[in-house]
């Protein structure tokens, strides 16, 4: 198979499954855009932050980080902690990754949660090199948000909509990727996982609290779980 083919192929297999992605990505990178315009900084900003840092959060924070005083070793603990999530991300992707050649660096830098859901979970054809379908997976995601950010730093002064609710379209965009998940599975022992670890912690520490703890139960169970039948397979032997 040609290379031109086989990243066609790969892109073909990937947009599809960004495209829910695309909208979360428009509104919330825009209201990123309009929120660094209201602080006063050139649309420029948002452009080039959303295309050197991405990394949601961090960016919203790190606007208000230019305005004061400059602390390398506060800003490298907010970032730390906002983003700490994404170590488990990493340890869970390490196979996939390790797979993918000179990719690998781009991926590891463009992992945000969407892109971590899409390819942890997709079920790639045969035909489709994995490695390149996830690596359009992550760039057309880091192209919707840097798109949403600069459409909002250079419009936001002219956009007046009601933003009450926004803050649900990411959370909505999840929701609708695990159902999709859960329709394709064979066996939801996973997902289970997932539901009953996050429910535990959210019951016992709180809505504020519960993400990280609840992302340690959850790899927990899971690694004791792909072990227990391995340690069978050898007594069995």
């Amino acid at each position: 198979m040609k290379r031109k083919e086989l990243l066609y192929l790969a892109f073909k297999a990937a947009f599809p499954k960004t495209i829910p992605i695309l909208t979360g990505f428009m509104f919330v990178g825009a209201a990123y855009g309009i929120f660094m315009q209201s602080l006063g900084f050139h649309p420029l900003y948002a452009t080039l932050m959303s295309l050197l840092i991405f990394a949601g959060s961090m960016e919203f924070v790190a606007g208000h980080l230019l305005l004061v005083a400059f602390n390398p070793i506060n800003a490298a603990f907010l970032t730390l902690i906002l983003n700490s999530r994404h170590l488990f991300y990493g340890v869970s992707l390490l196979d996939k990754y390790n797979a993918t050649g000179a990719k690998k660096y781009y991926l590891i830098f463009g992992m945000c949660d969407e892109s971590f859901a899409i390819n942890s979970t997709a079920r790639i054809p045969k035909h489709i090199d994995k490695g390149w379908f996830m690596f359009f997976v992550t760039l057309l995601n880091h192209i919707y948000w840097v798109l949403g950010a600069t459409i909002g730093g250079l419009f936001g002064a002219y956009i007046t909509f009601n933003t009450e609710g926004l803050e649900f379209v990411m959370t909505a965009l999840f929701t609708v990727i695990f159902l999709d998940q859960w329709l394709q599975e064979e066996n939801h022992q996973s997902s289970i996982v997932g539901i009953g670890g996050s429910l535990l912690c959210l019951v016992l520490l709180g809505p504020d609290h519960f993400i990280l703890p609840s992302l340690v139960v959850i790899l927990s169970t899971l690694i004791l779980m792909k072990k227990s039948p391995e340690k069978r397979e050898v007594l069995e032997q």
